[in-house]
């Protein structure tokens, strides 16, 4: 499962010190909640759907993308389609696996720049989302 991840934005080459730098000025919003379902495929790749909070996965795509393309990074400019790669020979097996599935929810509370290498993934650096502060009760000085 360590190879497992929902992109968000795909940078190819970029100089990962360049991303972070860019990433570090993504604005954050609280933790939400995805859960897999159901399968399709892209090519002969295998994939497991997304649902959940995905207006909020949408959003956090848009800023850490709009991050990107502000510091000079190209985007993919087709529509997002959330996805999780299963793998990249899908055959009928999975297929019919996937046909069905309804994994549990879980809480996305960072999101991460990831280095990819002949199939190999290595987390560079994360970024954790802080659920919004609570006004706390005021305090008068005098």
């Amino acid at each position: 499962m360590s190879k497992w991840h929902v992109t968000l934005v795909f940078l190819g080459s970029a100089p990962a010190d360049d991303v972070a730098a860019a990433l570090d000025s993504v604005p954050v919003s609280g933790p939400f909640s995805l859960r897999l379902t159901g399968g399709g495929r892209f090519g002969s790749a295998a994939l497991a759907g997304v649902t959940g909070d995905i207006s909020e996965l949408s959003e956090l795509r848009e800023r850490v993308r709009g991050a990107c393309i502000a510091a000079g990074f190209p985007s993919d400019e087709r529509p997002y389609q959330p996805h999780l790669t299963v793998s990249y020979h899908g055959n009928n097996a999975i297929d019919a696996a996937l046909s069905g599935f309804r994994g549990s929810a879980w809480t996305v509370d960072s999101f991460a720049l990831v280095n990819s290498h002949d199939g190999e993934y290595e987390t560079l650096r994360t970024w954790p989302l802080r659920p919004p502060a609570t006004p706390g009760p005021s305090h008068a000085s005098g």
